[in-house]
């Protein structure tokens, strides 16, 4: 049974590079540094997607092109059970984690992410994986600060970012690539450990 690994964002040019679309960019890197191949349009899926091999595992690398709140339509075609949602990891942007933190998590509610809130409810469970990138800002200190209200969190989280954040990002999608790289050879548990005591 192949792994599939779902990047959320929003589809279109304007989203590059916004902190919605953090989940999506992290995909796109390590379906490239795995060596595979171009993303092509899948129709029925309503997504984006490219697969190759983890190890000995078949693994499809899925960017839906619905937008970020109906991400759920397009795993209809990959995730036919509950069980094999379990082999799902989940990569997105977390406002409750500062820019440049990286955290994983199993069977959880969606934090009031709306992408996440799709998937639950189309897959109808919480037992998958799921990579957590902060995009929130901190205080000198080190504290964080997360926008507040509904119009200024949307506000926030479709603003691009700034040079100094785009490289911050960059080692970020190379450290979430390498995770959800060992969450497929070493094991949810395993990969778990090694990310969250970094």
């Amino acid at each position: 049974m192949s792994w599939i690994v779902v990047g959320l964002g929003n589809p279109g040019e304007e989203y590059n590079s916004t902190r919605h679309n953090t989940g999506r960019a992290a995909v796109e890197h390590f379906a490239k540094s795995a060596g595979f191949g171009e993303f092509r349009e899948d129709k029925k899926a309503k997504a984006h997607v490219a697969s190759g091999v983890i190890g000995k595992s078949a693994v499809v690398a899925l960017l839906p092109d619905t937008f970020m709140n109906k991400s759920g339509a397009s795993l209809a075609k990959f995730v036919k059970s509950q069980k094999s949602a379990e082999r799902m990891v989940v990569v997105y942007d977390d406002l409750d984690l500062p820019l440049g933190a990286l955290k994983l998590s199993y069977d959880r509610g969606s934090g009031g992410h709306k992408g996440l809130e799709s998937i639950i409810r189309a897959v109808k469970t919480k037992k998958f994986t799921r990579v957590r990138i902060g995009v929130s800002p901190t205080t000198p200190s080190g504290k964080l600060k997360k926008p507040s209200g509904e119009k200024a969190v949307i506000d926030f989280i479709l603003t691009k970012f700034k040079s100094a954040e785009e490289k911050e990002m960059k080692k970020m999608y190379k450290r979430a690539s390498e995770a959800v790289a060992n969450i497929i050879t070493e094991g949810r548990e395993k990969a778990t450990n090694i990310v969250n005591s970094r």
